[in-house]
């Protein structure tokens, strides 16, 4: 994967990515002359007794000290804004993305992977990054600087060099091999561990209820213990790579004093040469222990980048929509079908026309399709096959914003946000004014929640949890209300509401002017017996479809759903 997509952010960081190395091989090329004026001190400052020399390379490593720390502290600043940029950038390119995506690409995602990949997977990426600016050249050049430096002091010595490289290399080289897979796995182990961790803290209640705390204890423990035994396997193999390396270049300081002692004694080199090899040496080990850590982490990030990239590359493309004017009615679904992923289709050869300021009942049993067909008019899904048509024009043909005009809509699950219950009414439409806030609320039932709550400055928590069900549910119809939508989508809507607040909040939508269009969701018959259309749904298909006493007639389904919900004597 060559991870276009993701690294195209890092073109804003050109600059930043070219000084970051820039004033690292600076601080890299002070640090190689360090041993040669150590060698000077030693051969000609205090073996020679040129006190002058000694002096002038004293100040000189002070110079060199200074402008070293100089240069890293701009290598580091420069690589820093450039991690942190990049995976800033990362970060709300992936955030628009899964918001962007179709609804079924992210349902089959999840969460709490969607959650990793925008944490820990971005954060792998910003270190990894950070390093790679960093070392990724620094350490290379500081391990050839000192072997070209140990060629030029004496060619026999610095084969101990290229003996000790090339080894290190080579271990290097195997261990990454290795891990490098392992790294993609033990993200997507996070990913369930992270969903199961989601799971219990959002039913935490129904554990509770249901006294099954030990249980799930027990069940989240054996997920973390897997992957920490995942993880520790693929840290032990890691772990590897600075003791072989510590070894190896301990091997070969043994093997350099040995020759060095050998060529001192011979009268090839100086006791300050030796020095300035073993200085080299040392060098190398700090230099390749760095960067055996650097590959661990770019290993780690370059697989959350692959994670990240993929999503980046996901196509947010729709079915193309029909062209020109498709239909006659105002709504008509023609053969529609819906398939989610590789699963069975949710509904099929769908079919069925309503007129403007109809109101349409969709009832069946749980599973039966009844969100999904709902769920096509604001394109929230594309159907597999088949048209979904407002005004005669496929609603894929709308822009989001014509259908956000067009549409309103209460979902199953009402969703609140952090902030002020005007806030969470205007959600999407700031032009709204109080007044037109208050009436949607009052249509919805809902004004003696913001009696009790405090008027419309009152705080609403994140996902509305200092509300009640049925307190949520009707801040959700009233922000479906307040935009005055031609087409009122309530999808189940009213479930937590009784039964005598569900028919004040019928009465009060179909009194609006001008009355919208309205699909009511609901699994009670009290709730949609009065539409002009009832569609009875099951498995996916229109089993029924009339007025409630022409299904009571005619479609077993619906008289079966409607006598197990009232009285005998009804």
């Amino acid at each position: 994967m060559k991870l276009k997509k993701l690294f195209s952010h890092l073109k804003k960081y050109k600059r930043d990515c070219v000084l970051a190395p820039l004033f690292k091989l600076c601080e890299a090329t002070l640090e190689l002359l360090i041993p040669l004026i150590v060698a000077d001190i030693i051969d000609r400052g205090v073996k020679g007794g040129q006190r002058q020399t000694v002096i002038a390379d004293f100040i000189l490593m002070i110079g060199c000290g200074l402008a070293g720390l100089a240069f890293s502290l701009a290598g580091q600043f420069f690589s820093a804004r450039a991690a942190t940029g990049f995976s800033t950038d990362v970060r709300g390119s992936l955030f628009a993305k899964l918001l962007r995506l179709p609804l079924g690409k992210t349902d089959r995602m999840g969460v709490s992977p969607m959650i990793t990949r925008m944490t820990s997977d971005v954060n792998q990426l910003q270190t990894g990054t950070n390093l790679v600016l960093r070392l990724m050249l620094r350490s290379p050049f500081v391990v050839l600087g000192a072997l070209v430096a140990a060629i030029l002091i004496d060619v026999r010595v610095s084969l101990v060099f290229v003996a000790v490289i090339l080894a290190l290399s080579v271990a290097v080289a195997l261990i990454m091999k290795s891990t490098m897979p392992r790294y993609g796995e033990a993200q997507r182990r996070l990913d369930e561990v992270s969903s199961v961790a989601r799971d219990n803290l959002t039913g935490v209640r129904v554990i509770r209820a249901f006294g099954v705390e030990e249980d799930e204890i027990r069940s989240y423990k054996s997920k973390t213990e897997a992957f920490e035994k995942f993880q520790n396997g693929v840290g032990r193999i890691s772990s590897l790579l600075n003791p072989l390396t510590f070894a190896l270049v301990n091997c070969a300081i043994v093997a350099l004093l040995y020759v060095s002692g050998v060529r001192v004694g011979q009268g090839d080199l100086t006791q300050g040469q030796t020095v300035a090899l073993y200085d080299y040496m040392s060098q190398i080990l700090i230099e390749l222990v760095k960067f055996a850590n650097l590959i661990v982490s770019v290993s780690k990030a370059l697989a959350c980048g692959k994670r990240i990239d993929a999503v980046l590359c996901e196509d947010e493309s729709l079915p193309l929509p029909a062209e020109g004017k498709i239909s006659d009615a105002y709504i008509e679904y023609k053969n529609v079908s819906v398939r989610y992923g590789d699963g069975g289709e949710s509904l099929s050869d769908v079919s069925f026309r309503v007129e403007k300021g109809q109101t349409v009942g969709v009832i069946g049993g749980t599973g039966s399709g009844k969100s999904t067909l709902v769920n096509l008019l604001p394109a929230l899904y594309r159907p597999s096959c088949g048209t979904v048509s407002i005004a005669g024009k496929d609603v894929g043909g709308y822009s989001a914003e014509e259908l956000h005009g067009l549409v309103g809509i209460a979902l199953q699950r009402p969703a609140l946000f952090h902030g002020t219950i005007a806030s969470n009414l205007r959600f999407g439409r700031e032009e709204l004014s109080d007044d037109g806030l208050l009436e949607a609320a009052e249509v919805a039932q809902g004004s003696d929640v913001l009696a009790v709550k405090g008027g419309l400055t009152a705080e609403a928590e994140q996902g509305g949890k200092n509300f009640s069900g049925g307190q949520r549910q009707r801040l959700s119809v009233a922000r479906a209300i307040a935009g005055k939508p031609e087409i009122l989508i309530l999808d189940d809507s009213s479930s937590a509401l009784d039964y005598a607040t569900d028919l004040r909040l019928r009465r009060s939508i179909h009194s609006l002017s001008p009355k919208p269009t309205v699909f009511i969701v609901s699994q009670r018959t009290a709730s949609v017996r009065n539409a002009d259309l009832i569609l009875v749904l099951d498995e996916g298909r229109i089993v029924g479809r009339g007025t409630h006493e022409e299904l009571m007639k005619t479609c077993e389904t619906y008289r079966e759903i409607h006598l197990s919900q009232v009285k005998g004597d009804e």
